[in-house]
């Protein structure tokens, strides 16, 4: 699917958290830049999100409540060796009313459930990104 804009990113991201139900897994998987964290907008409104959305590249989580469930937002980026955040990665996984988003989860593949949702934002130029569900 092709992603014309960031309003089309913040739409889609929204749509897509509007139909979600908790418990949820999604991995998202894209260079820096590519719009996770737009999608991860997106999907909060959708979710009942009404507090501001920021990239937790440096801080590593965020929580937000949403209408009716968490959502926990990582970026594993800046780590090469998780250490206790995949104990915490795996607390959020299995709260039954947590949605978590994990960007750049290769080094806490193995805590990752197989049953999870995986996008690939691909960057194509300035405005456009295609999105790949796997």
């Amino acid at each position: 699917m092709l992603i014309r804009s960031e309003s089309d990113m913040l739409a889609f991201g929204e749509k897509y958290g509007a139909k979600l139900k908790a418990p949820a897994v999604i991995e998202l998987i894209g260079d820096v830049g590519a719009g996770k964290t737009t999608f991860v907008r997106g999907l909060a409104k959708g979710l009942g999100v009404t507090a501001p959305i920021s990239s937790p590249s440096f801080t590593i989580s965020r929580i937000y409540k949403g209408k009716d469930c968490t959502l926990t937002h990582y970026d594993f980026y800046r780590l090469d060796d998780p250490g206790l955040m995949s104990e915490d990665l795996a607390e959020s996984i299995s709260d039954p009313q947590n949605v978590t988003v994990i960007e750049w989860g290769q080094s806490i593949a193995d805590v990752l459930p197989d049953n999870r949702a995986v996008i690939s934002i691909k960057y194509i130029d300035e405005e456009t990104r295609e999105l790949i569900e796997q």
